[in-house]
């Protein structure tokens, strides 16, 4: 197993892992409501619950 003759600075670890970051979730306006909401996931309006613009159940969880 291979180990490192000298130790890795904190600075060098750091700037090694500046590419691992989270993106900002994406945004999506219905067209059907105009209600936003986040993508893949049922949303609300008006009592109701909606996935992909298209009424699932009358009544909210």
């Amino acid at each position: 197993m291979a180990h490192p003759k000298r130790k890795i600075s904190k600075t060098r670890r750091d700037k090694r892992r500046t590419h691992y970051k989270a993106s900002s979730q994406t945004i999506k306006t219905c067209p059907e409501t105009g209600e936003s909401h986040l993508y893949h996931r049922a949303y609300e309006h008006d009592g109701k619950m909606y996935y992909k613009g298209k009424l699932v159940s009358n009544t909210a969880i």
